[in-house]
C-alpha cells in the first residue's frame, strides 16, 4: 500500500494541537506541523512529538492554503497526504480505509470523511458546526480541510492557492474536478474537530470569513457558491435596506420585511428538520442561519474592497 503523510497547519491551538500530534502518531509515515506565528508553546510541542516543523515567514500574511503547501513541499516523495487542522484529532484506523479507497480508485485526487465536534452541545455554535460537518457519503463537490489527496492530483492543480483566505477547501476541490478528478466522501468516521464557539461574537466573526469565501471563490470560479452569494446580498442587504427606507414612506413596508425574514426563518427550521436535526435543535439552528446573511454580506464587501484596494488578503481569525 502506498505510504500516507500528515500535514497539520495550526496557529496558537495549545492543548488542543498536542492531542491533534497524538492522534497521527504511529499512523503516518512523515507528520509534517506547519506553524503561522503561534506565540504559544505550538511548536516546541511538535518538537517534542517527532514532527518535522515549518515556521512560516510572518513577512508574507497567513493563510491556511499557504500552510498546507508548505507542507507538502516539506515531505519527502510523498504519495497519499492527509491534511489536518490543528484543532483536528483524527480517528483510529480511519487512515487505512481512506488509503485502500483512494488507492482501488485511480480517478479519485481526493477522499474525505466525517467530521464531528468533541464538545457539540458545549454551546449553540458547536451545535451548528456539528450539522454542517455531517454530510452526505458518496461523490461530492467540495469538502472541508481535512482531507486525504493523492499527490499526483495536488500537484497538477499546483495545490491550493495561498492568497484565498476563507473556503481555500472549495477553491482547491474545484480545481480538482475541472482538471478531471473526482472528489468522495466515504461512510468513515475521520476527525474530531473543536470548534471552542462559546460567544456570539466569534460566531458572528466566522460569518463575516465566511462571506469573505463567498465572494473570494466566487470571483475566481464564478458558477460555484453563486446561491450562496445571492441568498446573502437577498437576506443581508437588500431587505434590510428595504426595510430601513421602507420606513420612512410607510409603516406597511418594514412589517412586510419582517414578514419575509419569519418565512425564511421557518422554512429554514423545517428544512433543517427534514435532515434530522431535533425540532428545539432546528429552530435554534435557523435564528443563527437567517441572521448569518448579514455577516456574510459584510465578508463579501471586504473582499471586494480589499481586491479594488489591491490590498493583502489577510485571514480573519474567530478564536
Amino acid at each position: 500500500m502506498p505510504p500516507v503523510d500528515v500535514v497539520l497547519i495550526g496557529r496558537n491551538e495549545g492543548a488542543r494541537l498536542v492531542a491533534a500530534l497524538a492522534s497521527v502518531t504511529g499512523q503516518a509515515r512523515q507528520v509534517v506541523y506547519v506553524d503561522s506565528g503561534s506565540t504559544d508553546d505550538s511548536v516546541a510541542a511538535a518538537r517534542k512529538a517527532g514532527a518535522t516543523v515549518v515556521a512560516l515567514d510572518p513577512a508574507t500574511p497567513f493563510t491556511a492554503a499557504r500552510a498546507r503547501n508548505a507542507g507538502f513541499e516539506a515531505l519527502g516523495d510523498p504519495q497519499f497526504v492527509q491534511f489536518i487542522d490543528g484543532d483536528c484529532t483524527l480517528v483510529a484506523g480511519y487512515l487505512d480505509r481512506a488509503r485502500a479507497f483512494l488507492r482501488s480508485n485511480p480517478r479519485l485526487g481526493m477522499v474525505t470523511g466525517w467530521r464531528a465536534e468533541i464538545h457539540r452541545d458545549a454551546s449553540l455554535y458547536n451545535q451548528l458546526a456539528d450539522f454542517e460537518w455531517r454530510r452526505p457519503a458518496g461523490e461530492i463537490l467540495a469538502c472541508g480541510g481535512d482531507m486525504l489527496v493523492r499527490a499526483e492530483a495536488f500537484r497538477a492543480v499546483g495545490g491550493f492557492d495561498p492568497t484565498v483566505i476563507a473556503a481555500e477547501d472549495d477553491e482547491f476541490c474545484t480545481r480538482l474536478r475541472k482538471a478531471g478528478w473526482r472528489l468522495e466522501r466515504i461512510p468513515e468516521e475521520m476527525t474530531r474537530h473543536d470548534a471552542d464557539t462559546h460567544r456570539f461574537g466569534q460566531w458572528w466573526t466566522r460569518a463575516v470569513r465566511t462571506g469573505h469565501g463567498f465572494a473570494q471563490v466566487g470571483h475566481l470560479h464564478p458558477e460555484y457558491f453563486r446561491r450562496e452569494r445571492q441568498r446573502a446580498l437577498v437576506y443581508g442587504l437588500a431587505l434590510p435596506l428595504f426595510i430601513l427606507l421602507g420606513a420612512l414612506i410607510w409603516w406597511g413596508f418594514p412589517v412586510a420585511g419582517l414578514c419575509v425574514y419569519a418565512l425564511n426563518y421557518h422554512r429554514t427550521a423545517r428544512g433543517l428538520i427534514r435532515e434530522g436535526l431535533p425540532r428545539g435543535e432546528a429552530y435554534r439552528h435557523s435564528v443563527l442561519l437567517t441572521l448569518s446573511k448579514i455577516p456574510n454580506v459584510i465578508g463579501m464587501a471586504t473582499y471586494h474592497w480589499r481586491r479594488r484596494r489591491n490590498a493583502q488578503m489577510r485571514i480573519i481569525e474567530y478564536k
